[in-house]
């Protein structure tokens, strides 16, 4: 009996605590509305030339649509560069007619990893 009540609890902790699914800036872009001031996690390749360290912001881009991201107070990897595949979770936000990500966290690939 005390198992079962064990192995029901765990069940519904899992339940309740599954992680948001990490979408493609494409997925997003789609229906931008439905995830404004909803905590997110997008997967995207940062575009060339878009990183400014003055303004703490980037573009992520799918394959058709791009999304800015900001990372004024993200705790980012090591590798943030030019074409490499980022994951950012953060709060999708509607400003000056334009969506963002205002970012929290920020992994970046590990190009090692794929070398020989």
């Amino acid at each position: 009996m005390v198992g079962a009540v064990i192995t029901v609890g765990l069940v519904g902790v899992i339940l309740l605590e599954a992680p948001e699914p990490t979408r493609t800036v494409d997925e997003v872009m789609l229906s931008p509305e439905k995830y404004v001031d909803e905590e997110i996690s997008l997967r995207g390749e940062v575009l060339d030339g878009s990183i400014d360290n003055s303004t703490m912001r980037f573009i992520l881009h799918g394959s058709y649509h791009n999304i800015t991201v900001e990372y004024l107070d993200a705790s980012v990897s090591n590798g943030l560069d030019d074409n490499r595949t980022v994951y950012a979770q953060g709060i999708l936000k509607f400003a000056d007619g334009e969506y963002y990500l205002d970012s929290n966290l920020i992994k970046t690939s590990c190009p090692s990893k794929y070398e020989e």
